[in-house]
C-alpha cells in the first residue's frame, strides 16, 4: 500500500448551512454566541495567529522555492534543467556548472518547434541519449493510475537539428517509457501492451511483441505490481543494443474489480481492471528477452508457479548480456538469480530470508569489474549495506553498528566511498554518512552538526558534488551546492528567507517533539498547541495517525509548516501524532517487523497507551475529549482505535480506509499478514470491521467512490456492519474521487471544511 502521499494530505450527511469557511480565531477571542467559526472574509489579511482555510488549502501562506528538477550530466560537473524562455514562450535546456554556477543554454527553445504547426512542443521531461547527441521529449501526457506514464515522444537530433515525433500511426498519447538504445540508433517504447522499436536513421517501426491484449501485458505491469513494487517501466535494453528484456503479465484468472462512474453521463460507465485481493489469484508474471529486430521471445526458466512468485526487479549487469533477477516467493523472501542470454536456465547465486518479510533491493551497485554487488539486508537486526561476491558465496558488511542504513545517496568509485542516509541518535531526523566500500564497516557523519533536522542530497554520478537540502519542522528548505568528500558548502542555491520570515510572522506555536510510553516502550510523538495556549487549562486532543509499515508521521522535516494541523490547533485543540510499533522508522528490524501477522492490533494499542501517557505527563491534556483521524492506513487505525478503545477515543474521522484486510491487494497485505488462508485469526483481529460493536463515540467516514486503491467497497462493507449493530455514524462520499480525494473542482476545500465542522460539532473545542 503505497500510502506516503495520502497521510497529510451510504448516507451523505447534509452539512447545516453554507460553510463559508474563512478565518479561524483563537478560541477565547470568539463571541460566545458565535458558534460558526467560518464567518470572516477569505480576503481579510491574515493576522498573527490567524489562518484562513482557503490559504491553507491553496498553499499560499508560506510559498517556498525548490531547486527544480535537476538532472546531473554524464561528466558529473554540470547539471541540466528546463527553464522557461520568456521571449519565445518555449523551454530552454540549461546547464549549470557545479563549481561556479556558470550558466549555459545547451538546447534553445527554438529547437523544440513542431514544423507542421510552427508552435513549441510542450515539454514534460527530457531524456538524453548515452552519447548526449540526442534528446527524447515527453509531452501530451495522460495519467495511468498514479502518474502520467502515457503520452507522446519526440526526438531531437542535436547534430542536424531534426525534431520529429515518434510512433507515427499509433494512437495519440499511447506511448510509454521510451528510451534510447545504448548505441543511440533506436528508441523502444510500449503502446497498448506491446513493445515497439523505432530505428532513428530510417524511421522504421518494428513491433517486437505481438500478443499484447487486455489480458497480456508486455513491457509494463498490472495494477498491483505498479502500486506495491513501484514497477511501471517494464523493459530493458541490453548493453550491446541487440536485445530487449521485458516482463510479461498474464492477468487472465485474476479477480477483476469494477468502479461505477455515475457522475459523468446519465447512464453509468464502468471501469473494469484486474485487482488481486489478499489470498486470491495473482497474475502470472515472467521475464524474457527478444531481439531488437524482432523474432521469438526466449523466456527465462525461473522455478516455481509464476502466480505464486514475484519478479519485482530485473536489470542487465553492466557491460554484459546477463540479467540480474530478484525473485520473491508469495511470502516475499528474496532469491537472486543470474540469467545469461546464451542460456535460459538461470543460476541462483544468493538467498536472503526473514521470518517476516523482505523489501526489494534497488540501486544495486556493481564493483571491481562486476566481481561484487551491493545489497541491503536486516539479517543482523539492523538494516545495513553489504557487498556480495558475484557467486554469492561471500557477504561482507560495508556499514556496521546499532543503527539503520536508511537509503543510498551516491558513490565515489575513485575514492571507494559510498554515501547514505542514517540517523542513529534521533529517529525523526536524517543525516548523511559515508563508508568505505572495501573498508571495515566504520561510518562517518558528514551533515553539519548545527543543522538539526533532515537532509536530502541529489548527488552527481561521480560523487564529487551534490545539491543539498536541509529543513526541519520549523525551517523551510535551505538548498546549497556542496562538494565532497568534505561536505563543503560552495554556494547557496535557495535560502527561502522570505518563506521563513512569513512563517515566523504567522505567530504559530512550533511543533514540539516529545516522548510517550506504551507500556515499557518509548515512542516518538509531536504536538501542536493553539496560539492562545494556557497551560493551566485543559484542551481537547486530535491524534493524527498513520501507523502502518509504509510510512511515518513523526518526522522533523519541513512540511509546508503543517498548516492544516496548525489551523486545527487554533480552533482550540492540541494536535498530536505518535509513531507506533511497525511504523517505517529507523529503529531496527524488531521494531518494524514485530507487527507481522497482526497489522492493526499493535498500532491501536500504542496509540491508546500513548495518549494516556501524554495525559499523565501534561496536565493540560483533557482525556475526556480525545479524537483521532487518519487517511488510508491511518483511516484503518482510526477505526481500530475507535472500536477497540472506545473509552479513550471519543470522536474519529476515518478517510479512505481499509475496513476488511481481505479486500486489499495481495502484495501489500500478504507482505505483512501472510495470506488469509494461512493467518485467518490475524485478519480478523486486525480488521476494523471485526470490532464495530465497540463503537461508542462519534464517527465520520469519508471515502471516494472512484478509489482504485482502497475500494469504496470497504466503506459499504463497514456501513453495512455498523447498521447491523445499530451504530449511529456520519458519512461523506466523494463521487469518482480516487484515493487522494482531490480531483474535480472544490474537492480539497470541501473535505477540509467538512472535517473542521465535524470536529467542532462533535469534539468540543477550547480550554476548560
Amino acid at each position: 500500500m503505497n500510502l506516503t502521499k495520502f497521510i497529510t494530505p451510504a448516507l451523505f450527511i447534509t452539512l447545516a448551512g453554507n460553510i463559508a469557511m474563512a478565518q479561524i480565531m483563537p478560541w477565547e477571542n470568539r463571541r460566545e454566541n458565535d458558534d460558526n467559526p467560518f464567518t470572516q472574509s477569505a480576503k481579510q489579511e491574515v493576522r498573527k495567529g490567524h489562518l484562513l482555510l482557503e490559504d491553507v488549502v491553496n498553499d499560499n501562506l508560506v510559498p517556498t522555492r525548490g531547486s527544480g528538477a535537476i538532472d546531473w550530466m554524464k561528466d558529473g560537473e554540470r547539471y541540466s534543467r528546463l527553464e522557461p524562455n520568456e521571449a519565445t514562450g518555449g523551454m530552454d535546456v540549461v546547464a549549470y556548472r557545479a563549481k561556479d554556477n556558470r550558466r549555459e543554454v545547451i538546447i534553445p527553445s527554438s529547437m523544440f518547434i513542431d514544423k507542421s504547426t510552427g508552435s513549441h512542443v510542450p515539454i514534460r521531461s527530457i531524456i538524453w541519449s548515452h552519447d548526449n547527441d540526442k534528446v527524447l521529449v515527453y509531452t501530451n501526457t495522460r495519467r495511468v493510475w498514479r502518474y502520467d506514464t502515457r503520452g507522446d515522444y519526440w526526438v531531437l537530433d542535436l547534430n542536424d537539428g531534426t525534431f520529429r515525433q515518434l510512433g507515427k500511426g499509433l494512437p495519440e498519447s499511447s506511448l510509454m517509457f521510451a528510451k534510447f538504445s545504448p548505441d543511440g540508433n533506436n528508441v523502444a517504447y510500449v503502446s497498448q501492451n506491446n513493445i515497439y522499436v523505432e530505428n532513428l536513421p530510417t524511421g522504421n517501426i518494428k513491433r517486437i511483441t505481438d500478443d499484447g491484449s487486455d489480458t497480456i501485458v508486455n513491457g509494463t505491469f498490472d495494477w498491483v505490481y505498479e502500486e506495491e513494487f513501484g514497477c511501471r517501466d517494464g523493459f530493458r535494453w541490453s548493453p550491446d543494443s541487440k536485445y530487449i528484456a521485458y516482463w510479461q503479465s498474464d492477468t487472465e484468472g485474476t479477480g477483476t474489480f469494477d468502479i461505477i462512474n455515475n457522475v459523468d453521463s446519465i447512464y453509468p460507465t464502468i471501469m473494469h481492471f484486474p485487482y488481486p485481493k489478499a489470498g486470491s489469484t495473482n497474475s502470472a508474471v515472467k521475464v524474457g528477452y527478444v531481439s531488437a529486430t524482432g523474432g521469438p521471445t526466449s523466456w527465462i526458466e525461473l522455478p516455481g508457479d509464476p502466480r505464486n512468485n514475484y519478479i519485482p526487479r530485473m536489470e542487465f549487469i553492466p557491460g554484459s548480456n546477463e540479467l540480474f533477477i530478484q525473485q520473491m516467493n508469495r511470502q516475499q523472501n528474496t532469491n537472486v538469480w543470474i540469467a545469461s542470454l546464451d542460456d535460459n536456465a538461470p543460476r541462483k547465486i544468493f538467498t536472503d530470508t526473514d521470518a517476516a518479510w523482505l523489501d526489494t533491493n534497488d540501486n544495486i551497485l556493481w564493483l571491481n569489474d562486476n566481481s561484487w554487488f551491493t545489497w541491503e539486508s536486516e539479517r543482523n537486526g539492523w538494516r545495513h549495506l553489504y557487498r556480495i561476491s558475484r557467486d554469492g558465496k561471500q557477504m561482507v558488511p560495508i556499514t556496521k553498528g546499532d543503527f539503520d542504513y536508511i537509503s543510498p545517496v551516491g558513490t565515489d568509485l575513485k575514492k571507494g566511498l559510498v554515501y547514505f542516509i542514517a540517523s542513529p541518535d534521533n529517529y525523526t531526523q536524517r543525516y548523511l554518512y559515508s563508508a568505505e566500500l572495501f573498508g571495515d564497516g566504520t561510518v562517518k557523519r558528514l551533515s553539519p552538526a548545527n543543522q538539526e533536522g533532515q537532509h536530502r542530497y541529489n548527488m552527481s554520478p561521480t560523487g564529487k558534488w551534490a545539491v543539498h537540502t536541509f529543513s526541519n519542522a520549523a525551517t523551510p528548505s535551505i538548498i546549497d551546492m556542496v562538494s565532497f568528500p568534505k561536505h563543503q558548502s560552495v554556494r547557496t542555491i535557495e535560502d527561502n528567507a522570505d518563506a521563513r520570515d512569513r512563517y515566523k510572522a504567522l505567530g504559530l506555536n512550533p511543533k514540539e517533539f516529545v516522548k510517550v510510553k506504551s507500556g515499557e516502550l518509548t515512542l516518538d510523538a509531536w504536538m501542536i498547541k493553539p496560539v492562545d495556549f494556557d497551560s493551566t487549562k485543559k484542551y481537547p486532543v486530535i491524534v493524527e495517525v498513520y501507523g502502518e509499515p509504509a510510512s511515518s508521521t513523526v518526522q522533523d522535516v519541513w512540511g509546508g509548516g503543517d498548516l492544516w494541523n496548525q489551523y486545527m490547533a487554533n480552533l482550540g485543540y492540541i494536535v498530536v501524532s505518535i509513531d507506533n510499533r511497525g511504523a517505517n522508522v529507523p529503529r531496527g528490524r524488531e521494531w518494524r517487523k514485530c507487527i507481522y501477522g497482526e497489522v492493526g492490533t499493535f498500532a491501536s494499542e500504542d496509540q491508546a497507551r500513548g495518549v494516556q501517557d501524554l495525559a499523565r505527563q501534561y496536565s493540560f491534556i483533557d482525556s475526556t475529549r480525545v479524537g483521532i483521524t487518519g487517511w488510508s492506513g491511518g483511516g484503518s487505525q482510526t477505526l481500530n482505535s475507535m472500536f477497540r478503545y472506545p473509552d479513550i477515543f471519543h470522536t474519529g474521522i476515518a478517510i479512505a480506509f481499509v475496513a476488511d484486510q481481505r479486500t486489499y491487494d495481495t502484495i501489500y497485505q500478504e507482505r505483512y499478514m501472510n495470506t488469509p488462508q494461512d493467518n485467518p485469526e490475524g485478519y480478523v483481529k486486525g480488521s476494523p470491521i471485526s470490532h464495530v460493536e465497540g463503537l461508542k463515540g462519534n464517527l465520520l467516514l469519508i471515502h471516494g467512490t472512484g478509489d482504485d486503491n482502497v475500494h469504496y467497497q470497504n466503506c459499504e462493507l463497514l456501513v453495512n456492519e455498523l447498521i447491523r449493530h445499530g451504530k449511529i455514524f456520519s458519512q461523506v462520499s466523494y463521487p469518482m474521487r480516487s484515493h487522494g480525494i482531490y480531483e474535480r473542482p472544490g474537492t480539497t476545500l470541501h473535505l477540509r471544511k467538512t472535517m473542521a465542522k465535524y470536529w467542532l460539532d462533535n469534539l468540543p473545542a477550547g480550554p476548560r
